[in-house]
């Protein structure tokens, strides 16, 4: 399934980008990418998005495997429709859970590196993993909304006909 193959990229990608980071960068080393706009750095998080519930290591690992095993067990629920947009944002919101799930397990914390400044305001560092769940729940979203517009109409045109 090309779905799970997304996700393999996303998985490689992500941890191929925090092994350069880890591996090239001291800690807390700045690369400016953008001037201080956008910036690489090695940082390293030991909780969720935004370094909420710090150190609970243990429950983001039970989480984690409940999440992939109910994103693979609904992939292959939904496999096979003409949907093509679900899938391929589950497969996002996989590869990304996969990819920081390793981090926490192996290392007990998540390398972050994506920088950005907004003047004095500093958006929490995150990863690729970061980005492709966020990307991913988003497009979730867009799919419900788009579902809920083709349900509509679809009832829009059993009413029509059932009048005629």
């Amino acid at each position: 399934m090309i779905y799970y193959l997304i996700a393999l990229i996303v998985f490689l990608i992500d941890q191929g980008t925090k092994y350069i980071i880890a591996t090239k960068l001291q800690l807390n080393e700045l690369v400016p990418v953008i001037g201080n706009f956008f910036v690489i750095t090695s940082h390293r998080n030991r909780g969720a998005a935004f370094g909420i519930l710090e150190n609970q290591r243990w429950f983001f690992i039970v989480i984690t495997v409940i999440v992939v095993l109910a994103i693979v067990w609904y992939m292959q629920k939904i496999k096979g429709g003409k949907n093509r947009l679900l899938p391929t944002a589950l497969a996002l919101v996989l590869g990304g859970a996969i990819g920081n799930f390793l981090d926490r397990a192996l290392n007990g914390e998540v390398v972050d590196f994506l920088m950005f400044n907004f003047g004095s305001y500093t958006f929490p560092i995150f990863n690729i993993a970061d980005s492709c769940i966020v990307v991913g729940v988003a497009l979730i979203v867009l799919d419900s909304f788009l579902d809920m517009g083709r349900q509509k109409k679809k009832e829009a045109e059993a009413g029509s006909e059932q009048t005629s």
